[in-house]
């Protein structure tokens, strides 16, 4: 029976199979141990710090955008408002002044909805489209009064809008008939549930007695008091707008290509067309600052962990001139050295991706135990993008080749009989 090899033995055998460059840096980074720990100890954490950051301002991004829109469609298109010019004319020797005031807003249609409608569902980047009729009017229960804004759907595509039933808490996102859908701070505040009746009266003076076949929560107090949902034609009826639609929603597949949709839309509709990105200006600017300062911070850290590296091979070349000296004597050509050096760049940077992305999960796992929302949820759950991951080794490993250069280029221009001789 063959007996295996002792390990000094086992480690020459594998270095025979080893390229020179190869086994000459990860001779030197053994040698070194301190000086080796020292850089991987700072591209781990320079890996981890990019790693970390990125992905818990990405979750927390998604997490605000989600909350946020998700009660809201990406895209609205509503009618154009009316305006009236009053001409004020003065005396003779008064210029003449024209006056431009908003007419009463009333409750008006899209016009030619469908049509409208079947466009932005043939607009690229559009994901969905549902017609919706809105208007304010007034909930009543007994002796209680509350003012709601009364909305009529097409249920299954409105869903796709707005992901009503990740939000419903009692029965299903669906009215047929006299049924409503109504929240549940206003189910509390008229004494209502599922199975009992409501009295809508428009602003119209229309009313009607609806059927709460559900309740939903959407995190929202306003929305959750305001909300009555029902059918899209019993809207029409109850608003007073036969046949007609007061908006279209759209959701489009890129959250940030919103606002070239919209633009697409305004010109070939001529209707008044916004974008979320319009509508929260405040929650754009917030998501761009919250982007830029995080790109600093990478830039930062990637730069802190190029310089460790120079400077610590920089040392290391001072420290082993002897060697490079001998190798030098012994015939090794320029090009080699400098490659002994790259590749001690190269690994430390390897390396320390891996170790910086095992360390970016472990304080995602421990932060997101610690940091939890108001309602007790998590904020952000510990995982991590194998494109980020991927992102950060490919940085790391060029961060290392590059800060390699400089000494190895000084390595490689050492005259080996003083290198020899110092």
């Amino acid at each position: 029976m063959r007996h295996l090899p002792h390990r000094r033995h086992d480690l020459s055998a594998w270095a025979r199979w080893m390229p020179f460059e190869l086994l000459v840096a990860l001779r030197f980074l053994r040698e070194g141990r301190t000086q080796t720990a020292l850089i991987l100890a700072g591209v781990t954490g320079g890996v981890a710090v990019i790693i970390f950051l990125t992905q818990l301002i990405n979750q927390l991004q998604g997490t605000i955008i989600d909350r946020v829109l998700g009660s809201q469609a990406h895209v609205v298109i509503r009618p154009l408002e009316e305006t009236t010019q009053r001409v004020l004319q003065g005396s003779a020797d008064q210029a003449v002044a024209a006056l431009v005031q908003p007419r009463a807003q009333r409750l008006r249609s899209v016009d030619q909805w469908e049509r409208v409608a079947a466009l932005a569902a043939a607009t690229p980047g559009v994901l969905a489209v549902s017609p919706v009729v809105s208007g304010p009017a007034f909930a009543a229960r007994g002796g209680s009064n509350k003012s709601v804004a009364l909305l009529g759907v097409q249920p299954e595509e409105y869903r796709r809008v707005v992901r009503m039933d990740g939000y419903m808490t009692r029965g299903r996102f669906d009215v047929a008939g006299n049924g409503t859908l109504i929240g549940t701070d206003l189910a509390q505040d008229l004494g209502v549930g599922v199975g009992d009746k409501l009295r809508v009266t428009s602003a119209t003076g229309r009313s009607e007695t609806l059927d709460i076949t559900g309740l939903f929560d959407m995190g929202n107090r306003d929305l959750n008091r305001r909300w009555v949902f029902v059918t899209l034609k019993l809207g029409q009826t109850l608003l007073d707008l036969p046949g007609g639609v007061s908006n279209i929603d759209l959701t489009v597949t890129d959250l940030f290509g919103a606002n070239a949709v919209a633009d697409q839309l305004r010109a070939q509709t001529g209707l008044t067309v916004d974008s979320w990105m319009q509508t929260n200006s405040g929650l754009l600017n917030a998501l761009s600052n919250q982007t830029v300062s995080n790109n600093l911070i990478r830039s930062f850290v990637v730069i802190i962990v190029a310089l460790g590296i120079s400077s610590v091979l920089v040392v290391s070349v001072v420290q082993k001139q002897r060697e490079i000296g001998i190798l030098r004597a012994m015939g090794t050509g320029r090009r080699r050295i400098m490659a002994v050096f790259l590749l001690q760049g190269g690994l430390v940077g390897l390396a320390g991706s891996v170790l910086g992305a095992a360390l970016a999960y472990t304080l995602l796992e421990v932060f997101s135990h610690i940091f939890k929302s108001p309602d007790g949820s998590q904020l952000f759950t510990a995982q991590l993008d194998p494109a980020l991951v991927g992102l950060a080794a490919l940085v790391a490993c060029g961060v290392g080749l590059v800060a390699a250069v400089i000494p190895a280029r000084r390595a490689a221009r050492m005259d080996p009989v003083q290198a020899i001789r110092a």
